[in-house]
């Protein structure tokens, strides 16, 4: 394993974790809204927002699957990490500061 293997697999999970975590606020923010009355618009915005969401994993593990080939793969899963990894975190910073309750 050389080192940029090891800057891609970690690249790759970082990338990963980031639109899991997106993906995960907007399953919390979706189940908060269906419990409470007048949560249609946040339940509205929640699926117009999954796309995005799930794109960013499908990028994130598919640059985790090239980082297991040769040098050009790990070149490309790290672009493609980093790509759906900025997206993710962008997306998860809007949503949480569009829903963020000043406390």
């Amino acid at each position: 394993m050389d080192i940029l293997n090891i800057i891609a697999v970690v690249v790759s999970i970082a990338s990963l974790l980031a639109a899991l975590a997106h993906a995960g606020y907007l399953a919390m923010l979706n189940s908060a809204a269906n419990k409470r009355a007048g949560g249609g618009p946040i339940a509205d915005y929640v699926r117009s927002r999954w796309p995005i969401a799930g794109g960013g994993v499908a990028g994130a593990v598919v640059a985790l699957l090239f980082s297991a080939g040769g040098t050009v793969m790990d070149i490309l899963a790290v672009l493609l990490a980093v790509g759906s990894g900025a997206v993710a975190t962008k997306a998860l910073q809007s949503t949480q500061a569009r829903y963020r309750s000043g406390g």
